[in-house]
Formats: C-alpha cells, structure tokens, sequence
C-alpha cells in the first residue's frame, strides 16, 4: 500500500472517538448556559514569567493572546473572507493615493479601563513613541510624524504602506497619561499596580504560572459583552490541548488537530471548526543557486507532478485549499490574476512533466532520473521534526516525486535551529516554509523573489535567492505605487516572471484555525461569514466578542 493509500485509509479509520463531557462552566453538552466564562488554550506549555507589555512578543500577554482583548487598535485588516478593513478605535480610517499616510478620527465616548477618557492625543503619543526611540520599529513602520486638524489625526510615514496597512492599523494603542511615565517601554513588563490599562472590552483580573483570568470591562464603548470572564490556560502540547478541548475544560483554541473529525468534532455536536484561507501558503522553496535547482526544466516538472490536492486532503487534512494557479496565488487571491494567467493553471500531468524533461536533456535509466551529464537526480526535503502537516508533506512528495519521475528525495526532519540555520544560509537544497501575508498579491512574490530579504547573506524569505533586476525594481514600484494601475503594472511583471521562472512552488492556502464550541454561545464566525478568522491569538478576537450572544 503506497503512502497516500494508506494514510487516507487511517484518516478514514481512525479508531479512537474521545467523548466529550463538561463545558467550561461545568454545565453539560448541549445546556444553556448563558454567562459562561470561555477558557481560551494555548499548546505552548508553561508560561512562567508576568508580563502585560503589548509589544514584546516574548511577554505573557503576547504568548497566551490576552494583550489583544486588552490593548486596542485603530481598525481591523480580516485577513480572510472579504479581506475588509473594520474601523475599531478609529471611526473612519483614510489612507492618501500613495498610502504614505492615513487619517484617523478617533472614537469619542472611548473610556481607558481606569476611567480616564481616550483622545487622539494616545493615538500620537502610541506612534511618537517609534519616533524617540522608546519603542523599536519591530515592524519595520518607518514612523514620520502627525499632524492634527480638529479631531482628525494624519500619521505620516517615509515610504507607502499599501503591502502592510495591518502593521500600522493593528498598532496596539496605549493611553498617554500611563505610558508617558514608563521608564522603558521596550522592557518594562507592566506589572505595576495600574500599569495594564486599555480601552479593550476585558481588564486583567488574576495571574498565575497555571492560567490568567479576564473580567468584561463594564465600561467598554463597544457595549455589553456576553461573556463575563475570560480565562487562558497554556497546555503542555497539542494532545494535551484537544484533550481539553473535548472534555470541555476548554473551549476555544487554535491549533493543528490531527484527525480531527474523530478526536474533536464527533465527540460533541456543538464542537466547531473553522478554517479561514489566507493569502499566504505553505510553499515548497527549492535552493535555485546549486544542483538541481537551478535548472528551470526541473522545477517545471515538479510543478506539474507535485499533487496539491493531496496535500490538502492527507498532509492538511482538509485543512487547507489547493493552489493550482502557476501565478501562485490561490482562492483568496484569484481577483488578482491578470487575464493572460487565467487559463495558466497546473494538474498532476506525468506525461507532461516527463516530456519537459525529455526536452531539456534528461533521460532514465532503471526507472531513476539522469540529469544531461548523466548523473542521477536527488534532493533532500527538510522541515523540522513534529511538524506533522509539513512532515507528512515530505513524504507525499517524496513518493510522488519517486514513482513519477523517478527522482530520490531525501526526507530531513532536524531540530527547528538546525532547519532555521539552513534557510536562512542556503545550505538546504528544498524546505517547506510559510509566506509574508501582506493581503494581496505582494506577498507572495515579495516572499519568493525580492532580493530585499537577504541581509548579510542570511535570507528571511526568498530562500531560492531568485534576483532578477526587473523584478526587484517592479516589486518596489508596487509597494511605493500612488495608483492602482502603477500596481497593475508591476504585477504584470511579477507575474509573468513566477509564471515563467517557477521560483517556488505554493502547495496550498495556509490557513487561520480555530476550535469553539457553541454550547454556550453563538455567533461566531463560520464558513458562510467569515467577518474575521476563528483563531483566538489574532486581532479579531475582539470583534468575535462583541459578537456573541448567548445560545438559546
């Protein structure tokens, strides 16, 4: 039995169908319980040291997700669905032609959790801090100044942010009159009585090594919550967190859940699953400066061998979307496929793949691959040990790979520093890696052929070290464009050269997941709307708050 057989068949058999007993509120499956706090987990294992800081992303509050229910932003990106930007502190948000500064109005009404009223005066401040010094630019803003006119604030920065409008609008916003006499923010955890203000709709009630615990802010401008408390729990890993998960000691989460359908969803029917496609994808990055790689011929069949419906269906589970576009771009982003790629889509075509080689000067001998100066043709595959879906991913393609073309492949499973050494080097011959989400089509041609990413010859993305001049100077003629058709243009060029080149192969949507249960409450996002992702660590968790109400 080949490997894809046989996964399929243990994904279908699987034989162990945990069953589900307590909601979070002690209530049993399927009762109302209306005011029931929800138990948010992580399988990140013990978090040890309190920190409340929004912006170092080793405190609590980033690592366990609170800081997002705490600290406030100036609007939401979704980063699946309709990709929309939602207003939050900011009651209109207009960005100039070139994207080189927004105006915000800020909410009125707005009270931080201590009382004091939120102007726009925070908003500057939050942004003057990039300015001084008191905080590092982590994300790379480029911060210039504001100006104010009446209750319109203008923040102005030294490039366009039209491929990373999140970074500024997702800014977690900080009140003045606390901040301003925090010695420095870049270090300071903000445990001090009184330090952990925000305008969000929950306020830090306890915190322990075991769990933190949130209470409903009864001031929030965005109104009543449903949901009385919040409590977050790190799990020591992902069995530990499913097993949660269906006992009922959690309720919600984010996570790759193995066979799913038996250890989660058919345990209780008010379990739910969402998966949110986003624009980035799990992409094969081949080293394209050494052997074997850097032959065009070889990368074109293996676009047209590698099956990316079966990295859906066995290595994601169904927890993904195929990308067949040779452009790259998958479902999210099919409303940017120029008209003369519409029709350029990839299948599982052997004969096809075979005769490209065949073209280029390869034969076979005893069924393996010969490259033309007749040496035979294998490559290692390298993802991180544990990684299950990308693990899994190796052998498919590994066997698919073998049987149709017959090239060797070498499955490299190291530790995650010896795997992170080896991309940003080059030292690897092929891996598996995620891309940079900007939202739209920069973001993957950005993440596969933008020299602007190899610093001192270590690489952060473009892994392959693809460089081509006319494709660096439209990528920063799309990120500096004033207009739409200046974008157009670039794409164009772009486009044609991952069309052309084949730099990367995406395999499929990596998506946002997340794990609820409406036992409780109802309203979340679904399939149908996805007005933000089901994934509890992003932005939008604060707008799934407002949106719940109890089940009936």
């Amino acid at each position: 039995m080949t490997l894809r057989s046989s996964l399929a068949a243990a994904g279908l058999a699987a034989a162990l169908v945990l069953t589900g007993c307590a909601a979070g509120s002690g209530a049993e499956p399927g009762a109302q319980a209306s005011g029931a706090a929800l138990t948010i987990a992580k399988p990140d294992g013990a978090i040890t040291t309190e920190s409340h800081n929004p912006y170092l992303g080793d405190s609590s509050a980033s690592k366990y997700g609170y800081a997002k229910v705490i600290f406030e932003p100036l609007a939401l990106v979704n980063p699946t669905g309709d990709l929309e930007t939602t207003p939050w502190l900011a009651e209109s948000v207009e960005w100039n032609a070139d994207y080189t500064a927004v105006t915000v109005v800020p909410r009125a009404d707005v009270l931080w959790s201590d009382g004091t009223p939120f102007t726009g005066d925070d908003i500057v401040y939050t942004f003057g801090q990039f300015l001084d010094g008191r905080l590092a630019d982590a994300g790379g803003l480029n911060y210039e100044g504001a100006t104010v006119d009446g209750d319109a604030v203008t923040l102005t920065f030294a490039d366009s942010k039209f491929t990373s409008q999140a970074r500024v609008l997702h800014t977690p916003i900080v009140p003045k009159h606390i901040w301003e006499g925090i010695e420095d923010p870049n270090t300071d955890p903000l445990t001090g009585e009184g330090l952990a203000v925000g305008t969000g709709p929950y306020v830090l009630d306890t915190w322990t090594t075991e769990s933190v615990t949130l209470t409903a802010n009864p001031d929030y401008w965005g109104g009543e919550l449903a949901v009385p408390q919040l409590n977050y729990v790190s799990y020591g890993d992902n069995a530990a967190l499913t097993t949660a998960l269906v006992s009922g000691e959690a309720d919600w989460a984010q996570a790759f859940i193995p066979q799913i359908e038996a250890s989660y969803l058919a345990a209780d029917e008010h379990n739910q699953y969402l998966v949110s496609p986003t624009a980035g994808a799990g992409t094969l990055f081949m080293n394209l400066q050494s052997e074997p790689f850097d032959d065009i011929a070889l990368r074109q069949a293996l676009a047209w061998t590698i099956d990316r419906q079966a990295y859906v269906d066995i290595a994601r589970e169904g927890s993904s979307s195929p990308v067949w576009s040779a452009t790259g771009l998958g479902e999210v982003l099919e409303g940017e496929i120029l008209p003369q790629h519409q029709d350029d889509v990839y299948a599982v075509d052997v004969e096809r793949a075979r005769g490209i080689l065949e073209d280029a000067g390869y034969t076979w001998e005893a069924e393996r691959l010969m490259d033309p100066e007749g040496e035979p043709v294998s490559f290692t595959l390298s993802v991180p040990a544990g990684w299950s879906d990308w693990n899994t991913a190796q052998a498919l393609i590994a066997e698919e790979l073998d049987e149709a073309l017959g090239i060797e492949v070498r499955v490299d499973q190291p530790d995650w520093g010896g795997w992170d050494a080896a991309r940003q080097e080059g030292s690897f011959q092929a891996i598996i890696h995620w891309l940079e989400d900007t939202g739209n089509a920069y973001g993957m041609y950005t993440s596969t052929m933008d020299p602007k990413w190899i610093v001192d010859d270590l690489a952060q993305f473009n892994f392959g070290r693809f460089e081509d001049p006319a494709v660096t100077d439209a990528l920063n003629a799309y990120a500096g464009a004033a207009s739409d058709d200046e974008r157009q243009e670039a794409l164009a060029v772009m486009q044609d050269a991952f069309v052309e080149n084949v730099p990367a192969i995406p395999l499929g949507s990596h998506p946002l997941l997340g794990e609820f249960n409406t036992r409780n409450y109802v309203g979340w996002p679904s399939e149908e709307d996805q007005y933000a992702s089901g994934d509890p660590t992003q932005p939008g968790i604060v707008q799934i708050l407002t949106q719940l109400t109890p089940a009936q």
